[in-house]
């Protein structure tokens, strides 16, 4: 009985015009085509869109094949158009059948071919967009002297700095890095750890006129495989380009296509006076240790780089940031510290006003020395077009954008400062004052506390997180981060935990701003920290007049007070308060 189902009847009637066979050849030549330009398109140096241009003509014309292989036919006399099904049509269509059958089958058999061959070679060969991110270990020190220690991390600090310009790798920061020297840990388990798709691994060989290393790049996934090795020996005095060096081959390696801009700041040539970078090696490393006897030595080796050379920018730029953190810690009072972070940063920019460290210091400068928003919006986002990695440069970029009210955009810059440097207890505090602003103290409390496990004695890390858990509501914790932000005698302490567990948190809290009033007649106290305890017992006329005192002297810390993580809703509508913003260009949001 003949079929009378339309569904059938069609589809016979598909595969007598060819259109199934049409359908199958056009789908596997294209893929062959498709697979062909992605093989050839970077020897040939192709342009970078030709791989899509060229889905986007075989996706247009197979419609145009479909319909021409209804209409049309191949016969043994040439292209005819298709003519109602007869028996006399049967023996030529048996015969051009075979030929559609024939490449239909070639098709499947070159398809097979390239798909075995595709698996086989992918376990060894690299793709663009394979690693999007990477993490550099710290370097191991292979020159028998342990007092080179200083340099070698001078090393793995430049090359992050060098790698950080590169826009299409996500670099993970030093100070998470550094988590992982000496620890005992697979590479898979450290790039799981950090959401990275590589690791750098780096060793210095030689240390003296010249420089050996040695650098490899592992892959991580689906274990852990060296992708590639390579040997590097350069004198001292070129030791920048030796990194312009390895960050270009890394980026090549990875095939990360670089920008421009990249490629020309890659090629340039930097030369640097060895005793000048030497010193100015160890002053960043006594200064990462953030206590006294390191600030000491690292004020000392600032000066002996500007020493050995005086034309050196970065010599200039270090003292201005040294002066600038010591100022921002409470060390010493703005009239001390100004003018000398102005001598120092405009030596600088006179001297290289494009460089990139320069201009982030310069940025630092003009927002929490010179309050001028403007610029160091300006500086910063210059900065990022250089190093979009640097995570600290994002951070205090974070932190501006906070104290202008504009916390969609804090908060997306503070999280890119995470991710490019999760483990660092100072980017996990400056995120949780950020966290803090937002309201989300139970987050800003984790990142704290994370920072304090880290670093216990750190002082600012305290003094977020007394704040973030006091307005959290839990005054125990708070009381026993804010007593570790106290320099007292012994005594002293235990009459004011004394009184926290007799009286409460505020009396307490009452008890040091009392304190700490006293101390600031015989010695500099910032004014804004001692404006933020009246705040928190909501002594609001005290509050008022320790922040004119600090806008007077001009203490760093005043930008904040726009930022209501601080809580000075109460002083919203308080005409003194009105007007001390507008004398700071800041609004209240």
């Amino acid at each position: 009985m003949p079929n009378k189902n339309p569904l059938s009847k069609f589809w016979q009637e598909l595969k007598r015009r060819k259109v199934i066979y049409v359908v199958t050849v056009y789908a596997s030549a294209a893929y062959i085509i498709i697979e062909l330009v992605n093989n050839v398109a970077e020897p040939l140096n192709l342009p970078e869109r030709t791989p899509t241009v060229t889905i986007i003509i075989l996706a247009i014309g197979f419609p145009i094949a479909v319909i021409l292989s209804w209409i049309f036919d191949l016969t043994q006399k040439g292209m005819e158009r298709t003519k109602p099904l007869s028996e006399g049509q049967e023996a030529e269509m048996s015969v051009t059948q075979n030929r559609w059958k024939i490449a239909t089958y070639v098709s499947i058999a070159i398809i097979i071919g390239l798909i075995i061959l595709n698996l086989a070679g992918r376990s060894t060969k690299l793709k663009a967009g394979d690693i999007q991110s990477l993490v550099v270990l710290p370097f191991d020190n292979f020159t028998g002297d342990d007092g080179l220690e200083y340099f070698v991390e001078g090393m793995h600090s430049s090359l992050i700095g060098d790698m950080g310009r590169i826009s299409g790798l996500r670099v993970i920061g030093k100070t998470s890095s550094n988590i992982y020297k000496g620890v005992d840990m697979a590479v898979p388990e450290i790039a799981a750890e950090l959401d990275v798709d590589a690791v750098v691994e780096a060793s210095v060989l030689c240390l003296g006129d010249s420089i050996c290393l040695q650098v490899r790049v592992l892959s991580t996934y689906p274990e852990e495989k060296q992708l590639w090795i390579a040997d590097y020996k350069e004198e001292r005095s070129q030791i920048l380009n030796l990194y312009n060096q390895v960050t270009r081959q890394i980026a090549d390696e990875a095939k990360v296509s670089l920008t421009p801009k990249e490629e020309s700041l890659l090629t340039e040539t930097r030369t640097v006076d060895k005793e000048a970078y030497d010193a100015f090696l160890k002053a960043r490393y006594y200064w990462s240790q953030l206590d006294e006897e390191g600030l000491n030595k690292a004020l000392e080796y600032y000066n002996l780089a500007m020493e050995k050379d005086p034309s050196w920018a970065f010599s200039y730029a270090g003292l201005a940031e040294y002066w600038v953190g010591l100022k921002q810690m409470g060390f010493i009072p703005p009239s001390v510290a100004d003018p000398l972070i102005h001598q120092y940063i405009n030596k600088a920019l006179d001297m290289d006003p494009n460089a990139a460290y320069v201009r982030y210091v310069y940025a630092l400068v003009a927002v929490w020395t010179d309050w001028d928003w403007e610029k160091g919006e300006t500086e910063f986002l210059e900065v990022l077009k250089i190093i979009p990695n640097d995570a600290y440069c994002r951070i205090y970029y974070s932190h501006l954008l906070m104290c202008l009210g504009r916390m969609d955009e804090a908060l997306t810059e503070g999280q890119i400062a995470m991710d490019l440097d999760p483990l660092n207890p100072l980017i996990q505090t400056l995120y949780a004052a950020v966290l803090l602003e937002k309201g989300d103290f139970e987050a800003g409390t984790a990142l704290t506390e994370n920072a304090l496990l880290a670093d216990p004695d750190n002082h600012f890390a305290s003094w977020i997180h007394s704040l973030v858990t006091y307005f959290n509501g839990d005054y125990d914790k708070s009381f026993a981060a804010l007593k570790n932000t106290l320099h007292l005698e012994a005594e002293v302490m235990a009459n004011i935990e004394q009184t926290y567990r007799e009286e409460g948190n505020l009396a307490a809290i009452e008890m040091i701003v009392n304190m700490l009033e006293e101390m600031a007649l015989e010695s500099y106290i910032l004014p804004y920290d001692i404006a933020s305890k009246y705040l928190m017992i909501n002594k609001h006329d005290k509050v008022l007049e320790w922040l004119l005192k600090g806008y007077n002297i001009h203490d760093p810390n005043m930008p904040y007070v726009a930022a209501d993580y601080a809580d000075y809703e109460p002083l919203k509508n308080n005409p003194r308060f009105i007007e001390l913003l507008k004398n700071m260009n800041l609004t209240w949001e």
